[in-house]
């Protein structure tokens, strides 16, 4: 039941970078009720300034690729069409808003039944994976 969240952060305590111009992520386990800081991915300033590039957005899915989603203060049309091709939920909040609080709101979220549908569905496949592999170790009679 583990994810991967993200969060466009240039400090690892705020949400405070637009999508496409994010200088770096901080990348989350989220394991209900236990959350943890497993990667800091960073941009160079030529990644950054590439604005109106297509280029740069490949660059940034490909890394979030195993996220369930990204939070972000703002996401272009582009980018939300290719996030959700990638499986990975676009998610704008207030710039300023504590990385913190968001993981907090998504573990009471699940503690009380209330997650947001990617929430439900991100956790569900991942029951799902292990439920078939549970299925292929037991003993098959013909």
């Amino acid at each position: 039941m583990s994810l991967r969240i993200a969060f466009a952060s240039s400090d690892r305590q705020l949400i405070d970078q637009h999508f496409g111009a994010a200088e770096a992520f901080a990348i989350y386990a989220f394991e209900p009720p236990v959350t943890r800081l497993v990667e800091v991915a960073e941009f160079s300033a030529a990644d950054v300034l590439m604005d109106g590039h297509e280029g740069k957005l490949a660059s940034k899915i490909e890394l979030l690729g195993g996220c369930a989603a990204v939070y972000c203060v703002a996401v272009g049309g582009s980018a939300i069409k290719q996030l959700l091709a990638a499986g990975i939920q676009p998610m704008k909040v207030e710039e300023g808003s504590a990385i913190d609080d968001c993981l907090r709101e998504l573990i009471d979220a699940t503690q009380t039944n209330a997650a947001p549908v990617w929430l439900r569905k991100a956790l569900h496949g991942e029951r799902d994976e292990k439920r078939f592999d549970a299925l292929l170790s037991e003993a098959w009679q013909e």
